[in-house]
């Protein structure tokens, strides 16, 4: 008797861990997928093949916290004569004539907003370069889209690189001799 007893402990114990690695598992991937959206845009294409700067349709990540995505004009300024027979562009103009914003669904997100205060504009032009550092642009001011984003030229759908959680950023202002101080963050 004590013998079934142990044995189905085991059992168990095992039958649990394996439920809790698998439903870890589910969650550690839930931030890496990629989120349908409206228009098929590919980042490969557009950062990549024609290489625009992330800011060139992101417009407002050097000067606010959000980095914002493209408006219908600015999709336009380039697809008013450009592969205007895609259907995928047929879709910008689809929204365009009809004066409606593309409602992208967002792919990066910070948890519990109300608790952390976070700005593109301070990453986007931070004060300076290390030239050892992965996480920086040779040359260029401020920390790469690349450290939090990825390699978003390799990218045809977008998807989320880092998990933007709080260990996550500490790490990263401990290697960039960021501030770590509460207040940095924490409002």
């Amino acid at each position: 008797m004590l013998r079934r007893f142990i044995i189905t402990g085991v059992f168990g114990y095992f039958l649990l861990f394996m439920v809790l690695l698998l439903l870890m598992g589910f969650r550690w991937n839930r931030y890496r997928k990629t989120p349908d959206q409206p228009i098929d845009f590919s980042h490969q294409i557009h950062a990549g093949k024609l290489n625009l700067d992330c800011l060139f349709c992101h417009e407002t990540a050097d000067d606010s916290y959000f980095a914002g995505v493209p408006t219908v004009q600015k999709c336009m300024d380039c697809h008013i004569n450009v592969k205007t027979d895609s259907p995928k562009v047929q879709k910008i103009h689809k929204y365009w004539n009809e004066k409606q914003p593309i409602p992208w669904n967002r792919v990066h997100r910070i948890r519990q907003r109300n608790y952390v205060y976070f700005t593109h504009e301070r990453h986007v032009k931070a004060e300076e370069a290390k030239v050892n550092n992965p996480n920086h642009v040779l040359g260029k001011p401020g920390i790469a889209c690349e450290a939090c984003h990825g390699e978003v030229k390799a990218m045809d759908h977008m998807r989320a690189f880092s998990s933007l959680k709080m260990g996550w950023c500490v790490e990263c202002h401990r290697a960039n001799e960021a501030p770590t101080d509460c207040l940095t963050c924490h409002r």
